[in-house]
């Protein structure tokens, strides 16, 4: 059953929300100020966020900047701000989702429905990808060992870290698929990727330079992230 941190400071409201979501199958936890939410939200680590952006103590958008810092939870915004350079702002800070205020609780419902299916699949493939693949493999020239690490191009080992390894194994065996940075930071690295990090760029560029002449096989999708054509 998954469970639901609501924040919102408005309580006829979020006892309204709260009726309907319960009312739904979901566990519902209410805080009522910014800083309690981060408080619960430590505590519970709840499935998904439904976020106030006025809130008392510490407002809405500074609660996501630091749920960000450390998670890819999906986070729904209410607010009652209609500009659209508000609902930007909150959607490139980290929101998933934005819900104008007023709103009708069945498009709530469906919105906080399509946000979990949504992560549900993401986490799908991220335990997909981040398992592998134990048979050995071959790709024009490269061959890629994953049980023993091992990276073979025209004959030659290869000398990568763990971390390259995987970064190449995951490239190289989905050839077109392209791999956006933050889904390369949650799968490779393990963690939540930070605007600004650049982690999976410097890897990239030491593995298109160990490849030599097959480095170009790894390219940037510009705004996105990288994909792998097979030679």
């Amino acid at each position: 059953m998954n469970t639901i941190l609501l924040v919102e400071d408005t309580r006829e409201l979020a006892k309204l929300i709260r009726t309907e979501l319960e009312s739904n199958g979901y566990i519902v936890t209410l805080a009522e100020d910014g800083e309690q939410a981060l408080k619960f939200f430590t505590g519970q680590h709840p499935d998904l966020v439904i976020l106030d952006w006025m809130l008392p103590k510490v407002d809405g958008l500074e609660v996501l900047r630091r749920i960000r810092q450390n998670s890819a939870v999906p986070v729904l915004m209410l607010t009652a701000r209609r500009e659209e350079t508000d609902r930007v702002i909150g959607l490139e800070v980290g929101a998933d989702d934005y819900l104008t205020k007023p709103f009708g609780m069945r498009e709530l419902v469906a919105r906080v429905h399509a946000q979990l299916r949504r992560s549900e699949m993401i986490q799908s493939v991220l335990s997909s990808d981040k398992a592998g693949h134990d048979a050995p493999f071959s790709c024009g020239p490269l061959t890629l060992d994953p049980p023993a690490y091992s990276a073979v191009l025209n004959g030659q080992p290869l000398d990568l870290t763990r971390t390259e390894f995987n970064l190449l194994s995951l490239l190289a065996r989905n050839p077109g698929r392209t791999f956006s940075r933050t889904y390369l930071q949650e799968t490779i690295w393990g963690g939540v990727y930070i605007s600004g990090d650049r982690s999976v760029d410097n890897a990239v560029l030491r593995l298109r330079r160990k490849l030599e002449s097959m480095g170009d096989s790894i390219e940037t999708v510009w705004g996105i992230g990288y994909h792998f054509n097979k030679p």
